[in-house]
């Protein structure tokens, strides 16, 4: 029976890194097998090869997944390191267990982002075919009119051609500010704040308040909780 497996895949279900991410250290050359350079789409049996990562021996073990729901404040990268010594979503959760945000957050958006070493789900979740559902909470200066809040909800013209139809609905407005709720399914870059610009919105606040089945509720800023078996049952799906 064949025994092989994709290197990249293999690699993430050790929770190294992302498929994704895996891809990139072996066209950087930096993951040898039996001291040759790995190659993209590599297959090894693990039971017959030594593989270093940046000269450093992958031990074939039994990891448990871990999934964690964070809720990140100002000024806080969704990235693992920051050349700038800029803080991490990773500063805020200490663990021992290398992990790794399931797609971004703006750095000056707060909410509930996602952490997890469960590669395959990583990989998944941030494809964009996926189309998970994000719901976003935002506050913007002065009142929205009928027509731009029709074109927040059918699609606005980015440089990557018109967003997908969202689901918008307002939370409160006075002279002074709306609060709107705004359903994304689509992973476009800093997308709400695009489609706020195109739409003369100025916005002052952007957080996120759910990401699929998975809510933020009350879980304080900066604090983080493990998922629960059935929200894990549920990001899954």
């Amino acid at each position: 029976m064949d025994q092989t497996i994709r290197i990249n895949k293999y690699l993430a279900s050790l929770g190294l890194a992302s498929r994704r991410q895996i891809d990139r250290f072996l066209s950087q050359g930096r993951i040898t097998v039996n001291g040759k350079i790995a190659q993209l789409g590599d297959k090894i049996d693990p039971q017959k090869v030594t593989i270093k990562f940046d000269d450093s021996k992958i031990e074939p073990k039994v990891q448990q997944k871990i999934y964690i729901a964070l809720n990140k404040p100002l000024m806080v990268l969704s990235t693992t390191k920051d050349s700038q010594g800029r803080t991490t979503v990773l500063d805020l959760v200490k663990l021992p267990t290398r992990l790794y945000p399931i797609g971004r957050l703006d750095y000056n958006t707060t909410g509930l982002i996602l952490l997890t070493n469960d590669g395959d789900l990583t990989l998944k979740l941030t494809h964009p075919r996926y189309k998970l559902a994000k719901t976003y909470l935002a506050k913007i200066r002065g009142k929205i009119t009928k027509l731009q809040l029709h074109r927040l909800k059918t699609g606005v013209q980015l440089e990557q051609g018109i967003t997908l139809p969202s689901e918008v609905k307002i939370i409160s407005q006075d002279q002074y500010t709306t609060v709107f709720e705004i359903i994304l399914k689509q992973g476009i870059n800093r997308q709400i704040r695009r489609m706020c610009q195109v739409l003369d919105l100025n916005l002052i606040s952007l957080k996120r308040l759910a990401v699929g089945p998975i809510k933020l509720k009350t879980l304080p800023v900066g604090h983080w909780r493990y998922l629960t078996p059935t929200e894990i049952e549920q990001i899954k799906g």
